[in-house]
């Protein structure tokens, strides 16, 4: 994944060029958006079912894969 930084690395842009916010921008933002942020701190609560279930779960499995690396 190719990063590239802005000055207050608020964000980066992601292997497809798309922006990604970061865990402590979020943090700092004070709320779930709802939009399913890649680095979401807040366990996406406001994002919809069954969207919500699937990030979940899709986050526990890299989690579960880094810990075997």
């Amino acid at each position: 994944m190719q990063k590239q930084s802005n000055e207050d690395d608020d964000y980066y842009f992601n292997g497809d060029g798309l922006v990604v916010f970061t865990a402590e921008y979020l943090l700092e933002r004070g709320y779930c958006c709802g939009n399913g942020c890649q680095n979401c701190p807040y366990d996406y609560k406001n994002v919809p079912e069954p969207k919500r279930t699937m990030l979940l779960n899709k986050r526990k499995e890299k989690n579960n894969n880094e810990s075997f690396s």
